[in-house]
């Protein structure tokens, strides 16, 4: 039997979509539902190895989670990870394909279409319920033309469209009321309803608003979402979440992280901040590294030779090295560990722009960027106490010298990483290993800080999704929004 699908589209970009779709995922899974998510197209330099080799998109593996699934290429056919303002690399199925200005995508990116519904099609013939996210906004009109992410796919594909609303941002009423007033009519016929999102107070008090929004478009809302604490506690999966202020927690150990311009799969800083004994702060660009920093975390780079400039540009190379000769410690992971070696090459472009360039001398290493890219879950063993890990890796490049001699892991029996003689400096290519509890805790002890006993970090993010789901479930109508979805080929004319 053809699955049923529904598709969640947004007013604009943060609205809560890729949450949302998470908690429905594990809405339906409790169910009995054999369930998966779904995004034709993202954009985003956060991303996760799949057991069966390739990548997709942090916020798909997350999805995949709710659903109890593996991550899986399907779940996110089309990623695109920017390597400049202009420029971004184009994964499809999962693997690394060419590098495109986005002129030249906007322009070409019909063609994917057909890759993007041999995902779908494969998904729905496996599954009950596939759970569409859409992505931007379909408001977008300018962006119509040759649309794969939202109604050109939901209109191709056939599914019906529940629209998301972000009330914490204002004009909530002007966004999905003027977003069905600039889609042309086949397009706005395709929404069978709408959810307000992110709502902070007593939703009785927005009772007058909502019924404003029904009688202008005639869709129903499903429900008024408050903010959800769950939130804080899943796996960053968009660069947005940087833009917020943080305060510091006071706690003793001090960690910093600069914010890099093309920073990838920083979410492994969350189960360092989920700790705590750790007050962890992003540095944004302007401001220099605390001098009280503990540890300094430079972390992956879609662009390494533009971020290392760019690090510079910041004055942050040197605060990092004096930081280092002042007994501080300091991590570089995939990217970032790159950068505290001797030297970058990249005279084809693989990474970003082509070139090479002097890095920041911490770790007695060379790295050439190479060809072939590596994505892949990894398991293994911290090299210092033999503690098990589990991760994954995603980038291009080699990586050697004498300090590579003393690795920070072991990779099924391959050496990964270099440590400096003192073991303050490290790096690594491995993605995740925080995330590994005894690994966690032993490093932040080696580091002069304490972690909370038994704490488990993936415990901890499925009881998130179990505390997410549950507040969707208490005022989302449920019965109604999965009533809406449809096996594919569905038409507005078939209501």
């Amino acid at each position: 039997m053809t699955a049923r699908a529904l598709m969640l589209q947004g007013t604009g970009s943060d609205v809560g979509k890729s949450v949302l779709t998470a908690a429905l995922c594990r809405i339906a899974r409790r169910r009995g539902l054999s369930v998966a998510p779904f995004k034709p197209q993202n954009m985003s330099n956060n991303a996760a190895a799949c057991p069966g080799g390739g990548e997709i998109g942090r916020a798909q593996a997350m999805q995949a989670l709710a659903c109890g699934l593996e991550p899986h290429v399907d779940f996110n056919p089309v990623l695109l990870k920017p390597e400049t303002d202009r420029r971004a690399q184009l994964v499809v199925h999962g693997r690394a394909v060419t590098a495109m200005d986005a002129a030249h995508y906007m322009a070409h990116r019909g063609d994917l279409m057909e890759k993007v519904l041999d995902s779908f099609n494969r998904l729905t013939a496996a599954h009950d319920l596939v759970i569409v996210e859409g992505a931007g906004s379909p408001s977008e009109i300018n962006l119509r033309d040759r649309d794969i992410a939202n109604m050109g796919f939901a209109r191709r594909a056939g599914v019906p469209v529940c629209l998301i609303g972000d009330i914490d941002r204002g004009g909530v009423i002007a966004s999905l009321v003027g977003t069905q007033a600039v889609l042309a009519p086949e397009d706005a016929a395709m929404i069978t309803g709408f959810l307000i999102n992110k709502f902070r107070g007593d939703p009785a008090l927005f009772e007058d608003g909502v019924r404003a929004i029904e009688q202008r478009t005639g869709w129903p809302c499903h429900g008024v979402i408050p903010w959800l604490s769950a939130t804080v506690d899943l796996p960053a999966e968009d660069a947005v979440v940087l833009s917020r202020p943080e305060r510091s927690t006071g706690a003793p150990l001090k960690i910093a992280a600069p914010m890099l311009s093309r920073m990838a799969n920083f979410d492994d800083a969350d189960p360092l901040k989920q700790e705590p004994g750790v007050d962890f702060r992003w540095i944004p660009p302007g401001q220099h590294i605390p001098r009280d920093t503990d540890i300094v975390i430079l972390f992956g780079s879609k662009s390494t030779l533009g971020d290392l400039a760019f690090l510079r540009q910041q004055g942050w190379d040197h605060d990092i090295i004096a930081h280092a000769q002042a007994g501080g410690r300091v991590l570089g992971i995939c990217g970032g560990y790159q950068m505290l070696g001797e030297r970058i090459f990249d005279p084809q472009g693989i990474d970003g722009d082509p070139g090479e360039a002097q890095g920041l001398g911490l770790l007695e290493v060379v790295t050439r960027m190479l060809p072939e890219k590596k994505v892949a879950p990894v398991t293994g063993e911290c090299a210092m106490n033999g503690d098990t890990i589990s991760g994954y890796e995603i980038h291009t490049g080699q990586t050697t010298g004498a300090d590579a001699a003393q690795p920070m892991f072991r990779l099924s029996d391959t050496p990964d990483g270099a440590r400096s003689p003192d073991g303050r400096i490290e790096g690594t290519y491995l993605h995740g290993a925080f995330t590994s509890d005894s690994f966690r805790q032993n490093w932040l002890s080696r580091a002069g800080g304490s972690s909370a006993d038994g704490v488990s970090y993936n415990a901890n993010v499925e009881r998130a999704l179990d505390r997410l789901a549950d507040g969707v479930e208490a005022v989302v109508d449920i019965e109604a929004l999965l009533a809406g979805a449809r096996s594919p080929g569905w038409q507005p004319t078939d209501r």
